[in-house]
């Protein structure tokens, strides 16, 4: 036989009660099998652990020492349960996140923010890589979930739309379409524009092109960076217009004015994570919270 929890939890529920009968009552098993349980239990040991007279119940030294280590184990043991069944709720664990460079300036923060606020004892790793880095990362299991705005082909790979955003124009604040309050994507036919190199953001890319084409004009891409705030910098310092995700406009750069284009194609924005993983309580709770907070951000 082997000391078992039930065992610690009749002892220590005897050196309290000092009582066989009580004590009995207290664990709800009968007299009899309290009693067996003790004696079991000090077999078990090889010392006597209680003292037993007609009058009360009293430990022996060695009883008086098991009684330390029994509420200290007992103690551990309800610990450990209750961190397994918060780890079934995704209440504690870690969870890496990869993102790309746009979302900090929206959705993010406020993601995460709220994300701490319910789920304290998750350490939250950030990460900021493009789309192509993300999946790599998944694969390689570095990276837990992954957001970013691309569409992802990679059967390995599963997906979630979060959240669905239109393109905007930013334009210089001094270009005479910024008088606008509301623009035609033909309006921007003559303008420069500066944007993504297409083997970063293919799929944006071409659905921007694609848009343009349909008013009949192809964009004349004058200067390309790899990131929307070289690319803002670039529209306020007059070199071109951009076709950002809306929740950038939330980026005030002086000299930027951001203007709604009617008929805009929308992105969507898209939590990413391993095959399999999906059943993974923390992730689940982290889309539960980022689905609730981009939604509330919608207005929807």
């Amino acid at each position: 036989m082997s000391v078992e929890l039930r065992h610690l939890r009749h002892f220590v529920a005897l050196a309290e009660e000092e009582h066989f009968g009580r004590a009995a009552e207290r664990v709800f098993v009968v007299q009899q099998a309290l009693s067996n349980s003790i004696r079991n239990l000090e077999e078990e040991v090889g010392v006597p652990l209680v003292l037993r007279t007609t009058r009360r119940v009293q430990l022996t030294p060695a009883g008086q020492e098991f009684l330390i280590g029994a509420r200290e184990t007992l103690a551990l043991a309800g610990q450990t349960v209750e961190r397994a069944r918060r780890a079934a709720r995704g209440e504690v664990g870690r969870l890496s996140v990869g993102f790309v460079s746009g979302l900090a300036f929206g959705g993010l923060p406020e993601i995460v923010r709220r994300f701490r606020e319910l789920y304290p004892n998750v350490s939250v790793d950030l990460r900021e890589l493009t789309a192509q880095e993300q999946e790599a990362a998944l694969r390689g299991g570095q990276v837990n979930i992954g957001l970013m705005l691309l569409p992802v082909r990679d059967p390995t790979l599963d997906s979630r739309a979060l959240w669905r955003q239109p393109l905007v124009a930013a334009l210089p604040a001094a270009h005479p379409l910024a008088r606008k309050r509301r623009l035609k994507i033909s309006d921007l036919r003559a303008e420069p524009f500066v944007f993504f190199p297409r083997q970063i953001r293919a799929t944006y890319f071409d659905q921007v092109m694609r848009w343009c084409s349909t008013a009949g004009f192809t964009p004349h891409v004058v200067q390309e960076a790899i990131e929307v705030p070289t690319l803002l910098s670039l529209v306020a310092a007059g070199v071109g217009v951009f076709l950002p995700i809306e929740f950038f406009s939330r980026l005030s750069l002086p000299g930027v004015a951001y203007r709604p284009v009617e008929d805009a194609p929308t992105v969507d924005i898209v939590a990413v994570w391993r095959r399999g993983d999906g059943k993974n309580p923390v992730i689940r709770a982290f889309l539960t919270v980022a689905e609730e907070v981009l939604r509330e951000g919608s207005g929807k």
